[in-house]
């Protein structure tokens, strides 16, 4: 997917007004970029494809999802919960143990105007406690199947879907899953990276 492709995707499905926020937050995440490592120097010639579309193609992705927040966790520099709440209404909680990335994304929400539904936990997800339903959880490149849903298993019910980008280990961590958690699981291939997969899991629960 080249960029002007990723703009495109981007506009034809959220609309321009969203789109102009993905283009303020891009200009915030370069300049923040020189003060810390928030992604590669190399990957903001790709922000669109690799960063904004990749987390953006997790929410049809939720499209039956009841109501209750988006948890995100682990979410850095801002992939994919701070996109996500750029793009939706849905209030989200970015759950992330770095303080300097913590005191980043705050900073972000509040300038783009939604500091009201982005909200940001400065802790790990095991020690955060929610405060209403959990109706999505999302990760991407943070820990291994087993290890998200045990740490955040405490945060969800028989009804949240868990939405896990996974690369190419994709269908290898499900089925490493398996052993300890039983639920419905499936594979979605990315549509930036084909040979990549988003594990899409319900009713996830300990064996």
């Amino acid at each position: 997917m080249t960029e002007d492709e990723a703009r495109d995707w981007i506009l034809n499905r959220f609309g321009v007004p969203r789109g102009t926020l993905l283009e303020r937050f891009g200009a915030i995440l370069r300049e923040e970029s020189a003060r810390q490592n928030l992604i590669s120097a190399a990957s903001f010639e790709t922000l669109w494809a690799r960063h904004f579309v990749d987390s953006a193609q997790l929410i049809p992705l939720a499209a039956d999802a009841g109501e209750g927040v988006w948890l995100d966790i682990g979410t850095g520099a801002g992939m994919p919960g701070l996109i996500v709440a750029l793009l939706i209404d849905r209030p989200v909680v970015m759950v992330e143990p770095r303080i300097r990335r913590v005191e980043f994304l705050r900073t972000a929400a509040e300038a783009l105007g939604i500091g009201d539904r982005a909200k940001v936990a400065h802790c790990k997800v095991e020690a955060y406690v929610p405060e209403g339903k959990t109706a999505i959880v999302s990760a991407r490149a943070v820990a291994a199947l087993p290890d998200l849903f045990r740490g955040a298993a405490h945060c969800t019910d028989s009804s949240t879907i868990w939405l896990l980008p996974k690369g190419r280990s994709a269908q290898s961590e499900v089925e490493a899953a398996r052993a300890k958690w039983q639920g419905a699981f499936h594979v979605e291939p990315s549509i930036t990276q084909p040979e990549s997969g988003i594990v899409v899991a319900r009713k996830v629960r300990p064996r």
